[in-house]
């Protein structure tokens, strides 16, 4: 099957190709073909959401790529749009993968040379390949990682609720589409526009789409590592020349950061770019950025070595790039930390609340959740309008505990994985721990959000009084003399994370009858507020550590 035809600026060619695969199963790719004399080098994606599509919702359109001296190719992966076979999700992509790049290089317009390109699905299928296939002479993925739990679904040890839900029932609703369920697609679609599927979800993934990956992921124990897949990218990949594109409110970050970890440690040299991103919306030179990558590795004719610096992350309050020189750099005031005081009042009081640098905490708050008018999710990475966001309202509710630095006296960078240690028992068999980090202006009147973090805690360890760890998304922002740092504590972020029953007898979910009155002693004696550096690692959610 080949269609021919033309993209709408006539500048080049483009039809349809399909590879069969090993197995017999076809899938089909769009080809975009620049015109005059080839061969060309390629750029491919491998996608689920239609090659028609090609991720135009973040990324320029291949005839773009194409009219700069590239072939590129956007395939259907398996069981989606138009490629036959049986979607599997990630499980499926490696020999895929593999398979698809030996097709492509023997195209006749294509001159051996590959890059690959892609976010979020599509740039977990650059790094997944069966063991001894080729790399790829450079790769550029972006927003996506490994760890189908820490990386995809889960934060703290709690399921992405908004997000895992929306995802799964998008990836539903295109499998009832291709099924020609006009039924199934349209109420698919009307829980996702009048958000009845923070409520149904669940009930329609199950309905809907049982053996997709959101599903398992939603019923899997998400307390421990246990039955997850952590995919494995070749060491052969990870050394080859790598773009990684990040943004500060993308929930896939961590995973880049791994990805990076990854890459260094094998003798690979990642180029790492984090900037004022969301997973949809991203900044104005991010593709120019890719495409100087690729005339790099695609279009020299000599080695290259790389002498470039490690990449740039945007600094959120003064919105400029900063050099990013090293993955062990972090540059808060010499790795200073802070420490909780009240008296008590920290619910009731926005002003009572303190964090102390470089001194002990101590007193002893009480955050009584209500899953009746659960604390609602702003910003930050997870919530359904991510991004930097105002908070005053949230602060003054009385199951928000807030702890405000004095004004600054010298202005402090903030630069690294925000780290806070705190010992909270609570009177349920389960809690949830969600934290806002922000800056307060010099007259009190801007809470402005710069980061967020969770940790789920359940069974009988909740009812015990021992120490927790929460990690923050990352961060790079400024304050500047007078301004204060804030740290605030709720027991819910809805609908970013479901809300803890406080037992384990319903899951965790939206707010419903079953749901229990929740409080939480917070013992301020020891608690820390730090900056980890970039390659700290994972954190052990786990067990409770002493520090």
């Amino acid at each position: 099957m080949c269609v021919e035809g033309l993209t709408s600026s006539g500048s080049v060619n483009w039809h349809d190709a399909w590879l069969t695969l090993s197995d017999g199963v076809k899938l089909v790719a769009r080809l975009w073909i620049p015109k005059g004399e080839g061969p060309w080098p390629a750029l491919v994606m491998r996608q689920p959401y239609g090659r028609a599509l090609a991720s135009t919702v973040t990324y320029i359109h291949p005839g773009w790529w194409a009219s700069h001296g590239y072939l590129v190719v956007v395939q259907d992966v398996r069981g989606q749009g138009d490629s036959e076979g049986h979607f599997n999700g990630f499980l499926q992509e490696a020999s895929d993968t593999s398979q698809t790049h030996a097709w492509v290089r023997e195209l006749p317009e294509c001159n051996g040379r590959l890059g690959t390109y892609g976010f979020s699905y599509q740039g977990l299928t650059q790094l997944l390949a069966e063991p001894g296939t080729p790399p790829p002479d450079c790769l550029a993925p972006a927003m996506a990682g490994v760890d189908e739990r820490n990386h995809w679904s889960c934060e703290g040890g709690a399921h992405w609720w908004h997000l895992g839900l929306a995802w799964g029932l998008q990836l539903a609703a295109l499998q009832a589409r291709r099924c020609g369920n006009w039924e199934a697609w349209r109420e698919l679609r009307r829980s996702l526009e009048d958000d009845s599927y923070l409520y149904e979800g669940p009930a329609l993934l199950k309905r809907h789409d049982p053996d997709g990956m959101s599903f398992r992921w939603l019923h899997q124990a998400n307390q421990n590592d246990h039955g997850w897949v952590v995919h494995k990218p070749l060491d052969s990949w990870l050394r080859q020349p790598m773009l990684l594109l990040g943004g500060w409110w993308d929930p896939h970050l961590n995973g880049l950061l791994d990805l990076y970890q990854r890459s260094s440690q094998v003798g690979g040299s990642p180029e790492l770019h984090i900037g004022p991103a969301t997973h949809l919306q991203w900044w104005p030179d991010a593709q120019q950025l890719q495409l100087e990558f690729f005339d790099r590795h695609l279009k020299s004719s000599k080695a290259l070595t790389n002498s470039r610096p490690h990449g740039r992350i945007w600094n959120i309050t003064s919105c400029s790039w900063q050099t990013f020189a090293s993955p062990t750099q972090t540059t808060t005031s010499a790795n200073a930390s802070w420490s909780l005081v009240s008296g008590g009042m920290a619910c009731l009081d926005p002003s009572e609340g303190t964090l102390h640098q470089n001194k002990k905490g101590g007193g002893v708050v009480y955050v009584v959740h209500d899953p009746w008018r659960p604390v609602q999710s702003v910003g930050g990475h997870l919530s359904p309008k991510p991004g930097v966001a105002e908070r005053s309202a949230l602060d003054q509710r009385a199951d928000v505990a807030t702890f405000t630095s004095t004004a600054l006296q010298e202005p402090l960078q903030l630069n690294g994985i925000p780290l806070l240690q705190l010992t909270v028992q609570s009177d349920q068999p389960g809690f949830d721990l969600c934290v806002a980090l922000s800056i307060v202006n010099c007259n009190h009147s801007e809470v402005k959000q710069l980061s967020t973090g969770f940790l789920r805690v359940q069974g009988e360890q909740a009812l015990r009084m021992l120490p927790r760890k929460v990690k923050l998304q990352p961060i790079l922002a400024d304050l500047e003399r007078g301004e204060h740092l804030r740290l605030s504590l709720a027991g819910a972020a809805w609908p970013a994370i479901g809300v803890n029953p406080g037992h384990d007898r319903h899951p965790c979910g939206p707010p419903g009858p079953h749901c229990q009155v929740v409080t939480m002693t917070l013992q301020l004696n020891g608690s820390k507020l730090r900056f980890l550096s970039w390659n700290s690692g994972k954190i052990d959610f786990d067990l409770p550590q002493e520090f």
